[in-house]
């Protein structure tokens, strides 16, 4: 679904002189609205070259998902980071250095483990704990000295934001305050400033034919990974279509692969665990808990037991079992979704992007009490088979964490993996993902890959469940972002950077999408939002060359020399 405005062209440099009023403490040169990491280099960067600025930060916790339980670091090759990127990664490795920071177990003891193996013990860190994640983010906030306005939320009705000859002059949070800018920046994962300001965007599934793509679109002939063990029927009674679907589950879609859709990719909580006894909170059942919503969990062990019966008994071994338990420091984990019955609340999340905040809410809290039944069912359900139960109670939340979230361990922060996305002055594709074609002025490095959880889950015309949107393919290496896929095209808003909505395909957004690249992405955008105010320019005619210099010299990767191009 795309929203356009019908916004003229305008003169940026008469613009930007005119939309500076009276001086109060709501007014800079630079208004950066978000929580997330972006938010927080941008405001950095920015300050480093010279503009005054304001960070809106709608969430009382800063950080995003950084602060937020994703604690193993999803990326790839990391030498493609440099700048503030990879300084709060070498803060993470500074801050583990210090030995009162281990109180659940000896530095010693601690080795991570995944794409994150061998990372300890380096110049920087890649795995860490929710909490020492916030507190470098906060010292950031103040060593460089950012004024960041807790819990502010946007207001998303007729006239929250106010724009004048192609740019908006200021926007107004739900408390009232109204803040005033000549650059915006929208580093929120939902990308709600740049919606409101008009500027084009897509929610959902690009069908292949858009771009040119073949990832795109609805995929169930090569959505092959976090599936169903064969056999496990989709009805309520098995087998019987009369008797209904099972919760969650969707009568097939008559579209055909390739073909675009609004629905997006699952969200869940990146759950921290503990095994550690002081620290644990045991896995608690949520009121209103009804196991028929795990009946496809409990079908699919029955099936995984009939199918794998060596998985009944083998300790140590964590085939079967459906999460990936990523190692942090303190006896402690980063846990993600795997298997076809997990974390991800699989089609519960499409109406997130454009929600009301009290949808949003609702939806939160469904994520909430699904997954918090979950765990309880996964350690206390007779169905589930005695050595998983077994492991599974060994872990819980954490007491040490999230003491401003939802309580008893849990966050406020969603997995928000996918939202809107800009269609701005370039689109990066899946082209750009497999270096087929080159991005213009690059600003950032990408280097993950091309990586979709599920978006749906259906009934299967043999009656069983299936799940469907997954994808999982490489990219050759890092590739570059472009300075067009973070500003919106020049008719539609002539002041706004957006570097974490970015102007991609959901395919290549699936790659882009990682908090590393949204550092990066967060210190061009506020580079270039400082070279706007002190120019009077458009962000569109922020001039390149002076742009890449500051990064460089900032210490922004923008190439890897040494990686093989392909098919050029």
């Amino acid at each position: 679904m795309k929203k356009k405005s019908a916004v003229g062209a305008v003169c940026a440099a008469a613009v930007l002189a005119g939309c500076s009023g009276t001086v109060d403490t709501n007014t800079a040169d630079v208004i950066v609205y978000g929580s997330t990491p972006a938010a927080i280099t941008a405001a950095i960067a920015a300050k480093q070259g010279g503009a005054s600025v304001i960070v809106v930060s709608p969430e009382k916790r800063i950080g995003g998902l950084t602060t937020g339980g994703l604690g193993q670091t999803d990326i790839g090759n990391k030498a493609a980071f440099g700048g503030l990127a990879l300084q709060f990664y070498k803060d993470v490795a500074a801050y583990y250095l210090d030995d009162s920071h281990w109180k659940f177990q000896k530095r010693s003891e601690y080795s991570p483990d995944g794409q994150c193996m061998n990372s300890f013990g380096g110049g920087s860190m890649w795995t860490f704990e929710p909490h020492a994640a916030l507190e470098i983010l906060e010292a950031w906030e103040k060593k460089h000295g950012l004024d960041i306005r807790r819990g502010e939320l946007l207001d998303r009705g007729p006239g929250g934001v106010a724009r004048e000859k192609g740019a908006v002059v200021s926007f107004r949070t739900l408390s009232g305050a109204v803040y005033r800018g000549r650059v915006f920046v929208d580093a929120t994962y939902e990308g709600d400033l740049m919606a409101a300001a008009g500027v084009t965007y897509h929610v959902g599934r690009e069908a292949n034919s858009v771009y040119g793509e073949t990832l795109n679109g609805i995929n169930r002939s090569s959505a092959i990974h976090h599936q169903f063990e064969k056999g496990v029927s989709a009805y309520v009674v098995p087998g019987d279509p009369k008797s209904g679907l099972l919760p969650f589950v969707e009568p097939d879609a008559a579209e055909p692969d390739g073909s675009g859709d609004g629905r997006v990719q699952a969200y869940c909580f990146r759950m921290c665990l503990t095994d550690h006894p002081a620290n644990r909170i045991p896995f608690e059942k949520p009121e209103g808990y009804d196991p028929k919503n795990y009946e496809l969990l409990f079908r699919n062990y029955e099936a995984q037991m009939k199918n794998h019966p060596e998985f009944a008994e083998q300790p140590g071994d964590w085939a079967g079992f459906p999460w990936i338990n990523s190692k942090m420091p303190n006896c402690k984990t980063d846990t993600n979704n795997r298997l076809g019955f997990s974390t991800d609340f699989i089609g519960r999340n499409w109406k997130w992007a454009e929600g009301s905040y009290e949808e949003r809410e609702a939806i939160l809290k469904a994520h909430y009490d699904y997954q918090r039944g979950l765990m309880w069912a996964l350690a206390n359900e007779p169905r589930i088979p005695e050595r998983f139960r077994r492991e599974i109670a060994r872990w819980g939340m954490c007491k040490d964490e999230f003491t401003d979230g939802l309580g008893g361990g849990w966050q406020r922060q969603l997995y928000v993996r996918e939202a809107r996305r800009m269609v701005g002055e370039y689109v990066m594709t899946e082209a750009n993902c497999r270096r087929t074609a080159s991005a213009p002025k690059p600003v950032a490095m990408a280097a993950y890959q091309m990586d979709s959880h599920h978006v749906r889950r259906y009934v299967d015309k043999d009656g069983f469940a299936h799940n469907e949107g997954d994808v999982e393919v490489g990219c050759p290496g890092p590739y570059p972002i472009g300075y067009g896929a973070i500003v919106p095209k020049r008719a539609e808003c002539a002041n706004l950077l957006v570097p974490v909505c970015v102007s991609a395909s959901h395919i290549a957004f699936g790659s882009i999408r990682m908090e590393p690249v949204f550092f990066a992405l967060g210190q061009a955008a506020g580079t270039a939002a400082a070279m706007a105010v002190a120019g009077g320019l458009a962000v569109q005619d922020v001039p390149y060359d002076g742009l890449r210099a500051r990064l460089a010299a900032a210490g922004q990767v923008l190439e890897l020399k040494n990686v093989e191009k392909k098919g050029e």
